[in-house]
């Protein structure tokens, strides 16, 4: 059972903590609001009566515990972050909606040390600065929702989990279309020979992007050579570049996990005096405003990064007051065609 201060009542958080669900699903149930599985509830119930908790507790506690500031930890270098825009269009699109509600961004840069992010997350917690946090990344082997839930800190989830877990999650619909676009673009352009450089492998859409290009290079019947950039840094995007054009096929088009390793791949070809995109296509992914000014302008798959940081934002304030989600649909990734891509030279 789970621990009671001594000589005190139950609370909502004794509820959840036996119930093993964040705070806002037990004032769900008990307020019967928003969507919540029948096992959950169940859980949920049966907690209420072992501790013999009555709902009226809820209140205070959902009251007291209100800072109006939601958390992000980033376990990325500064450097990294201050040279990809990628977070900073997310982060926009999380305040967009925060600021209107009266709700703070508690940003938290703590570098690459897996323990520095367990560590800010307690510190979170244990402080109550913050009501709840939205995690970006899923982490293969994702220790994170079990640490939160341990810490009775709700949080919501930009992309796809690791495995299933009752932290909400936000994604956009028909994730393998704009890199599977990517991949008949090229081949419909008479590329046969095909390089992907994706991301670490801890990183859930990883694995998962590198599947569907698989899939679409084989129904295309292409050659396909797969390289993993050990960050997403330009540095490690241009030797996977080196890499892949030192190969005696060379390939003549690459796949970037991002558009800033898009453009390190462009720049590493140049250095070898190839021309982009006469001997070399490239494809990015993100569609960062960066990607539309260089010459030649980047071809890339778009996601709606600022529908993303929103709808998270709006899942999280709802989970927080025990209400439905109303928030605004994401666009699904799609392929944006601009002058990095052509035919390959015969």
């Amino acid at each position: 059972m789970a621990a009671r201060r001594a000589g005190g009542r139950p609370t909502i958080s004794d509820v959840a903590a036996l119930a093993g669900v964040s705070v806002s699903a037990v004032s769900k149930v008990v307020n019967n609001k928003g969507s919540i599985a029948e096992s959950t509830r169940r859980r949920v119930l049966d907690a209420v009566d072992k501790l013999q908790w009555s709902p009226s507790a809820a209140a205070v506690a959902l009251r007291s515990a209100r800072t109006r500031a939601i958390g992000m930890v980033s376990r990325r270098s500064p450097d990294l972050l201050s040279f990809d825009p990628h977070f900073s269009v997310l982060i926009s699109g999380i305040e967009r909606e925060l600021a209107p509600m009266d709700y703070g961004l508690l940003l938290h840069i703590v570098g690459e040390e897996e323990d520095a992010e367990r560590r800010a997350y307690r510190r979170l917690a244990e402080e109550r600065r913050v009501d709840g946090v939205i995690l970006t990344e899923s982490l293969v082997r994702d220790v994170r929702f079990d640490l939160l839930r341990r810490l009775r800190l709700p949080a919501v989830l930009i992309g796809t989990p690791w495995r299933d877990d009752p932290v909400p999650t936000v994604r956009a619909p028909e994730q393998e279309r704009g890199l599977t676009e990517a991949v008949e673009h090229l081949a419909s352009l008479g590329h046969r020979r095909v390089a992907y450089v994706c991301g670490p492998e801890d990183r859930v859409h990883t694995g998962f992007r590198r599947r569907i290009f698989e899939e679409a290079a084989r129904r295309h019947t292409l050659s396909t050579v797969l390289l993993t950039a050990s960050d997403f840094t330009a540095e490690g995007a241009a030797a996977a570049t080196d890499e892949a054009l030192s190969l005696d096929e060379r390939p003549t088009a690459v796949l970037y996990a991002n558009d800033m390793m898009a453009l390190a791949g462009i720049s590493a070809a140049r250095r070898r005096g190839l021309d982009v995109p006469g001997d070399l296509s490239v494809v990015g992914y993100d569609d960062l405003p960066l990607g539309a000014l260089v010459q030649p302008r980047l071809t890339t798959v778009g996601q709606d990064l600022v529908g993303l940081g929103r709808v998270a934002a709006l899942t999280l304030v709802a989970e927080l007051d025990g209400a439905p989600v109303d928030a605004p649909a994401i666009s699904p990734p799609r392929l944006v065609v601009r002058e990095s891509t052509a035919a390959p030279r015969a």
